[in-house]
């Protein structure tokens, strides 16, 4: 079902077939802490994420999905290969000053949703995502409306430890959305919920994705949110990874979670996990 010349025409307005994140030829190796053994997370490795497309990256542990993003991100470099966001170019190996073809994260704006809600306990909700526009050189005033579009206004001054864990990662959502990033990166962002309220923030996430389309790379254990959520599915397999298939999504949205084509390209997925 890879549906690609129709996903394209449904997405029209939001993808443009012009590459904001490319990888090219990227290779990365660690030492396991366990082990003491160098292991190849990814060698020659290739990704094309373009304006506007929400991609999700689905495989099973160990195959390098965290590293990728942590790749994208430039908190790893690639020991060899090219990274480009938007044209700009992250060099392989360790950060030159002063090198003309590396490119200033900083200038990238990036939203992160990680797996746990990473905000600072001692300061209020409201003062967790005032901080985060203020290092973006934003407004900090921004951080009302960033909290009344996920429904968290009346929760603006209690801290985070006080709310549950769904409003909590909400808060983490709306910090990633309010510093109006170019690129949105999420890890696993509800895996650590019960059922029902990750149902809840997959329908927000979309909600605020088709108010202000972004592009996004999604990190995801799970198949059918990945086919709710993206544009494009990667399956990632082996060590080294590879990228063992690939679904175009011809669906258009809002989506709804009942929809039975979602639960078709699931079983597609899963059955290219293996």
């Amino acid at each position: 079902m890879s549906g690609t010349d129709t996903a394209a025409s449904s997405s029209a307005g939001r993808i443009q077939r012009r590459p904001y994140v490319v990888l090219d030829g990227v290779s990365k190796e660690f030492t396991s802490a366990r082990t003491g053994v160098r292991e190849t997370v990814f060698d020659d490795f290739s990704l094309t994420v373009h304006h506007g497309e929400l991609v999700a990256v689905v495989g099973a542990s160990g195959t390098g999905k965290t590293t990728l993003l942590h790749l994208v991100a430039g908190l790893e470099r690639p020991d060899s290969g090219r990274i480009t966001l938007n044209d700009d170019t992250l060099a392989a190996g360790s950060p030159t000053p002063g090198a003309g073809n590396t490119t200033d994260m900083a200038r990238h704006r990036l939203g992160v949703v990680f797996q746990q809600p990473r905000l600072l306990d001692w300061v209020s909700v409201r003062r967790n995502l005032e901080l985060a526009l203020t290092s973006s050189g934003l407004d900090p005033a921004g951080a009302d409306q960033a909290l009344a579009d996920v429904g968290l206004a009346e929760y603006a001054h209690h801290y985070p430890s006080v709310l549950s864990g769904g409003q909590r990662q909400r808060a983490a959502v709306a910090r990633a959305f309010a510093v109006q990033p170019e690129l949105v990166l999420l890890d696993e962002p509800f895996s650590a919920l019960d059922q029902l309220t990750a149902r809840r923030l997959r329908l927000l996430l979309q909600e605020l994705w088709t108010a202000r389309p972004r592009t996004g790379l999604l990190v995801t254990h799970n198949p059918l949110e990945a086919a709710f959520l993206a544009d494009r599915v990667i399956v990632l397999d082996g060590r080294p990874a590879r990228v063992s298939a690939e679904f175009t999504l011809d669906l258009s949205r809002p989506r709804t979670p009942e929809d039975p084509r979602l639960f078709t390209y699931q079983n597609e997925i899963l059955a290219a996990l293996g």
